[in-house]
């Protein structure tokens, strides 16, 4: 009996990624096929690469294209319209207003021999519908995701298991909203999106770490990086590791954007009532943290939101570590293929 599968291709700032899942949502392997980006080189040759690592993807597990019932993949956002790219911090002046739908169907037409369904999405929504599939089990429970890195990754993902674009694809931005500026007793951080009304992104992530990290430093005169001639960015970016050493000044820090964070569950809960929230990010990496750092982390995350939250949300609302990492995108590439084939 022939099996049928889906693949999902995320497309990163340095790699690209190939996964995939059988028909029923299981992943083929737990191990990506990764590939140099290599997006100097222009769209079309990008395009090109995607389809020789699906080819070789499936080559690696025994499988032929005639298998392939759909395909997806995760890019930047934002976008201009639907598989069409607007400028991207991560890809070159030649992807602006490239239409990847497009180019892509028609590449894995050519490779396949036939027409293959394609999906496009955001990549934070793609990695926030793996993670949501993960944590949800059988049940149909809705999940928000909240991925803090160099910026804040956001997704809410329904109860069949896609994300919540908006009219204009732009939705779920929600690390572009205002903070609550009086609970966080901090000034507004200008953020790199142009808004000066206090972006949470920039009190949750490593954006806005060189701000509260140069606004912390007069209370250590004394701190090695009080000392340090670096610039505040690559000062900022030694606090993960200074933190895992129960350093005061990092570990302060790392709270203050944990409760920044609890407090944006807070907020968001409100609007969507999601059942899971899934925390994502550098933060919660078990190569990278420790275990007592990332319990703290997501410790005061859920009690920082609790007492925002509904009487009914304080007991039933559950916020869990992301488990997926690097497969998570490409694999929800892959089940929003599968999700819309059943559409």
């Amino acid at each position: 009996m022939t099996r049928y599968v889906y693949l999902g291709t995320d497309n990163g700032a340095t790699t690209s990624k190939t996964g995939g899942v059988w028909d029923d949502g299981t992943p083929i392997s737990t191990s990506l096929l990764q590939r140099p980006t290599n997006g100097e080189l222009g769209p079309e040759v990008l395009v090109q690469s995607w389809v020789d690592a699906a080819s070789d993807y499936l080559a690696e597990h025994g499988l032929a294209w005639e298998q392939v019932k759909g395909v997806g993949v995760a890019i930047p956002g934002p976008r201009r319209s639907y598989g069409v790219l607007e400028r991207a911090p991560n890809l070159p002046e030649s992807f602006v207003g490239f239409d990847v739908y497009t180019a892509y169907s028609q590449a894995l037409a050519q490779r396949a021999g036939r027409a293959v369904p394609l999906a496009v999405g955001n990549d934070g929504n793609m990695g926030g519908v793996a993670e949501a599939q993960r944590v949800r089990g059988t049940s149909h429970a809705t999940v928000l995701l909240l991925a803090p890195g160099s910026g804040l990754g956001c997704a809410y993902i329904d109860q069949h298991g896609l994300p919540l674009d908006g009219d204009t694809l732009a939705g779920m931005e929600g690390a572009h909203m205002p903070a609550p500026l009086q609970l966080l007793n901090v000034p507004a951080y200008p953020c790199g999106c142009g808004r000066t009304w206090g972006c949470v992104e920039m009190y949750t992530t490593l954006a806005g770490l060189p701000h509260l990290l140069a606004d912390r430093l007069a209370n250590y005169p004394n701190h090695e990086l009080a000392h340090s001639g670096l610039p505040m960015k690559e000062r900022a970016l030694a606090l993960r590791g200074l933190a895992q050493k129960g350093d005061p000044l990092a570990v302060e820090l790392f709270d203050f954007q944990a409760r920044a964070l609890g407090l944006h569950v807070a907020t968001l809960a409100m609007a969507l009532d999601p059942e899971f929230v899934v925390i994502g990010g550098g933060l919660i990496d078990p190569v990278s943290t420790t275990v007592e750092f990332r319990e703290r982390y997501l410790r005061t995350i859920r009690d920082t939101a609790q007492p925002y939250l509904w009487p009914n949300q304080q007991t039933r609302l559950t916020v869990v570590p992301a488990a997926l990492g690097e497969l998570s995108q490409a694999i929800g590439a892959a089940l929003v293929a599968m999700y819309q084939d059943r559409a």
